[in-house]
């Protein structure tokens, strides 16, 4: 199964390359991508889930209704994108609910920083997918957890989808910057290897992110954004999909799992 994810958020990462934007901006910027990623998935009849903050849902009401009568997956992306505080776990929990009236059981840490799986089963999720496990410099270094899902304090752990061996990461930095046809080769490798994909992305990589006075981005992260993401994305999917590939929320994926 191919477990589509995306993590929609107040767009607040120009803040990391010393760049201001308003609160306004980050809204739109992230609700423009949403609409563009929701008009994709009906295009292709995909479902997926959406990892969000509690400060985003709050100010797109009418995309958290569309994302779940359309069949996806809502699930928590913490309170705040830049501010974590181990009581916003449940906080957050409680409000997705209140905004979307669905059972939330899945969270998502901010830039799959390290959180207290105790904490996360003390505040009611069934699962997490915070880990990535691989390297990255200046983020982590989790070489040493599992590249498949496992159980740690009796939260299931769904990291994201890494290749064989090497452990190349198949998450969003990387759909940008490979070819292609590279890309699909590890992640055909991996679904062949471990059953499933695990990979997301964020609204945002579906604007123009190329104005560097902006925004500040480098070029590894502006590349392949907007209209090229778009055009990348459908192929994937079209790929995947002639591959006879199952997209699935993961909720339906733990529904398969012999836990």
């Amino acid at each position: 199964m191919v477990l589509l994810s995306f993590d929609i958020e107040e767009f607040d990462m120009p803040f990391e390359y010393g760049k201001d934007i308003s609160f306004e901006d980050q809204i739109a910027i992230s609700k423009a991508g949403t609409l563009t990623i929701l008009d994709i998935l009906d295009n292709y009849n995909v479902k997926a889930t959406f990892f969000c903050t509690v400060t985003f849902a709050e100010h797109i009401p009418d995309l958290i209704k569309r994302i779940t009568e359309t069949g996806h997956e809502l699930a928590s992306h913490g309170y705040y994108h830049s501010d974590f505080k181990p009581e916003h776990l449940l906080q957050s929990k409680l409000k997705l609910e209140e905004l979307s009236g669905k059972e939330i059981t899945g969270y998502r840490m901010a830039r799959m920083m390290p959180v207290d799986e105790k904490e996360i089963e003390k505040a009611g999720y069934t699962y997490n997918t915070s880990i990535n496990p691989t390297y990255l410099p200046g983020r982590y270094n989790n070489f040493n957890i599992s590249r498949t899902h496992f159980i740690k304090d009796n939260v299931l752990q769904i990291p994201a989808s890494v290749s064989p061996l090497i452990r190349f990461p198949l998450f969003w930095l990387a759909f940008h910057n490979l070819p292609l046809g590279i890309y699909k080769t590890l992640a055909s490798w991996t679904y062949k290897k471990d059953k499933y994909l695990n990979i997301y992305f964020h609204p945002w990589e579906f604007t123009d992110l190329n104005d560097f006075e902006r925004f500040g981005f480098p070029g590894y992260v502006r590349k392949n954004t907007g209209t090229k993401m778009i055009e990348r994305m459908e192929a994937l999917i079209s790929w995947m999909k002639a591959k006879s590939y199952p997209f699935g929320t993961f909720q339906d994926f733990i529904k398969t799992l012999n836990y």
